[in-house]
């Protein structure tokens, strides 16, 4: 690979990605609101993923676009954050296209994140690419405005995927540390009823399954960035108390969950509810997990 452009690449996604490919292209560069500067074949380009500017020159003659843009949706749903996580996801989305068109040599792909939220909510049927049921509420309104503003831009010359992710579990970001500490404090019990499925993917199998998807030129649309394997509630919080040996933990329920996140300035929705997502598209297309087990995976990350 000779050159990547991640969009908001500074993340907890960004980094995973840099960290994996950084050997793997002679160039990646990140599109970030930081100020502009270089680390070895890593180059960081300023933006404002609002309007066009001199970043644009970053995507010609660029073989891989991955934009990862989009305020963080761990905050309470006021009117003033529904419009930031929504708007930061579809303008950004929007101007990239925009730039992609004015290419000479525009990206030969571009992967933009979603969001396996999509989905709704389900504790029996499992939720893939081809029949599984979109949602209803907030959340889904974005994902679904996102993928539309996505799939809309006019990119004959450029591959789109949308990547429907759910939880990454990582050593250094993302939920699994906060989970931690929920547990270390003696809180690690499940949450609400602890039925509601939990989709999951490995930081490691996270980077491969991108590294794929760019490697086969047959793959396109929108496409579940998940392990096989989802989980109960119950089943991840008993699992991680094993792999770290703490025996027993407080469950948490419904009422207080939702008074909680209201302390913390969150939403319970995040953990309440049910993502019972399957990645039918990597395996039929034939990627192999390195982590398809919760177990195994948590014990590499802990």
């Amino acid at each position: 690979m000779k050159k990547i452009v991640i969009a908001a690449g500074t993340g907890f996604l960004g980094k995973i990605l840099v960290e994996y490919f950084k050997t793997k292209a002679e160039t990646i560069t990140i599109l970030t609101r930081g100020k502009s500067r270089t680390e070895n074949n890593v180059q960081f380009i300023h933006w404002n993923a609002k309007t066009s500017g001199d970043w644009i020159q970053e995507l010609e003659n660029s073989e891989i676009l991955i934009n990862l843009t989009g305020k963080s949706v761990d905050c309470r749903y006021t009117q003033k954050n529904k419009d930031l996580i929504l708007n930061s996801r579809v303008i950004s989305t929007s101007i990239l296209g925009e730039s992609i068109r004015k290419c000479k040599n525009p990206p030969k792909i571009w992967l933009n994140s979603s969001t396996a939220t999509i989905y709704k909510h389900s504790l029996h049927k499992e939720m893939n690419e081809i029949d599984g049921e979109i949602g209803t509420g907030f959340s889904v309104d974005v994902a679904t405005s996102w993928e539309k503003t996505f799939f809309n831009q006019q990119t004959p010359k450029t591959r789109k995927i949308a990547l429907r992710t759910s939880i990454v579990l990582g050593e250094k970001g993302g939920a699994l540390p906060s989970i931690l500490n929920l547990i270390k404090i003696g809180l690690g019990g499940k949450q609400g009823n602890g039925n509601q499925k939990l989709s999951w993917i490995h930081e490691v199998d996270f980077a491969r399954s991108i590294e794929f998807i760019i490697k086969n030129s047959s793959i396109e649309g929108v496409i579940n960035i998940v392990s096989p394997k989802p989980v109960t509630n119950l089943v991840f919080m008993k699992t991680l108390r094993k792999v770290i040996k703490i025996p027993f933990g407080v469950p948490i329920s419904k009422p207080i969950l939702q008074l909680g996140a209201r302390i913390i300035n969150t939403e319970a929705e995040l953990v309440l509810k049910s993502r019972n997502v399957i990645p039918s598209k990597l395996i039929n297309n034939g990627f192999q997990f390195s982590y398809p087990e919760l177990k195994p995976a948590l014990i590499s990350l802990t």
